[in-house]
């Protein structure tokens, strides 16, 4: 979604200003008005052109995680607010969010709520965060829901670890045996192609073929090493547009051993977000909203989307997400048993820990069949070249 810059005045006359992320100006106003904000302008951020590989998360999970739970505990110790956020940034060691603390501890001293003074920073606090913050405060439980955070964080990054270690592997293993191939066909095939070459033999087919293919390589290197790069830019533009979002994360889903791992990782995105939300307090359909947002893939996006408008109008969350024919069985009866006896947050939060579980296995299981098939690969990708070399000498062997 868009990141709008947008200024107003809070309910002390005071000026405020900052960015916030929704999918329109309307809605930011709408979100605004909630703040007790009296919005002036709202202006949509200036975008400009950004390399994909140079995009950052300025403020790290790790360290919202370690932040939330540090504030927590000061809270809980009966330690006043500001000089618990005074604290948390002389200790901050990224800038970033060093500046982020120290504005929003200035915000606060100037009498804007916590929640409000951290919606003025979307890139380092998101809608969730700041939702369960609210809550807290009206509550009266903020060291609680910033414990709940916490904890929240912390599973997402174990999660993301997860995927990265079921990801990385093989893809690192792809790059290096690539690599490998292309160093081969530019330095070394060249050297036995030239002494065939002065020997006069007679090349069999897979020799020569490989042989055309190291001529091409040699005189057009550059043009490969930039047309690989220009091939993975171009990606993730059409990643980053909204025709190929869609049409990307449909095939993610559908890709053979990945496609029902992602799968898992989504629906453990979902049902802890929504848990967590619930049991924060935060109403039904706001929960819903935020949590599309954390799915990771458009396509379920959509459908908890299509959930949310089902449940507007008056049903279930266990019908709605059943209407929609793309949650597993065992996921619509669990939501509808918690519904059932009011305990949706419990039935949410052991979906997420069943699903955590699956993910584990899955990941496992996909190392363990992905071994062979990558040993496979390369051996047939270098090994192949090799061959191709000492075909001729054979050849060569024979006339003599």
């Amino acid at each position: 979604m868009p990141t709008f810059i947008w200024k107003g005045k809070n309910r002390y006359g005071d000026t405020v200003g900052g960015e916030r992320v929704a999918a329109s100006k309307e809605e930011v106003g709408r979100l605004l008005q909630k703040d007790q904000i009296t919005v002036l302008t709202i202006a949509a951020a200036g975008g400009g052109f950004k390399i994909p590989f140079l995009k950052r998360e300025k403020v790290k999970l790790k360290d919202l995680a370690v932040y939330s739970r540090q504030l927590s505990v000061l809270i809980d110790a009966e330690l006043p607010l500001i000089q618990s956020l005074g604290i948390l940034e002389e200790q901050q060691k990224n800038t970033y969010f060093k500046n982020v603390i120290k504005t929003v501890k200035e915000d606060v001293e100037a009498g804007s709520t916590l929640n409000q003074a951290k919606r003025k920073h979307p890139k380092a606090f998101d809608d969730l965060y700041c939702n369960l913050i609210a809550s807290g405060e009206q509550s009266g439980s903020l060291d609680i829901m910033l414990r709940r955070l916490s904890e929240f964080i912390e599973k997402n990054v174990r999660l993301r670890a997860k995927v990265k270690q079921a990801m990385i592997y093989p893809v690192a293993i792809v790059i290096f045996a690539i690599t490998v191939a292309i160093f081969l066909l530019w330095k070394v095939i060249p050297v036995f192609a030239n002494i065939f070459r002065d020997l006069g033999a007679e090349l069999p087919w897979l020799t020569a073929m490989i042989v055309s293919l190291s001529d091409f390589v040699q005189k057009y290197i550059l043009v490969v090493i930039g047309g690989i790069i220009a091939f993975v830019l171009a990606f993730r533009y059409y990643r980053s547009t909204t025709p190929g979002r869609w049409s990307t994360d449909r095939l993610i889903l559908k890709l053979p051993l990945f496609g029902k791992l992602l799968y898992k990782v989504a629906m453990t995105r979902v049902t802890r977000t929504l848990a967590t939300l619930i049991s924060g307090g935060v109403p039904m359909l706001e929960a819903l909203k935020i949590t599309s947002t954390t799915a990771g893939n458009v396509i379920i996006e959509k459908e908890i989307t299509d959930a949310r408008k089902l449940v507007s109008e008056g049903k279930t969350m266990s019908e709605s997400f059943k209407q929609s024919g793309k949650f597993p069985t065992m996921m619509l009866q669990m939501i509808n048993v918690g519904e059932a006896t009011g305990t949706l947050d419990e039935m949410l939060s052991k979906l997420a820990a069943f699903y955590d579980e699956e993910v584990d296995n899955s990941v496992a299981s996909l190392l363990s069949v992905l071994e062979p098939i990558l040993l496979i690969f390369v051996g047939g990708l270098v090994g192949g070249l090799v061959i191709s070399m000492y075909l001729p000498i054979f050849s060569l062997m024979k006339a003599f």
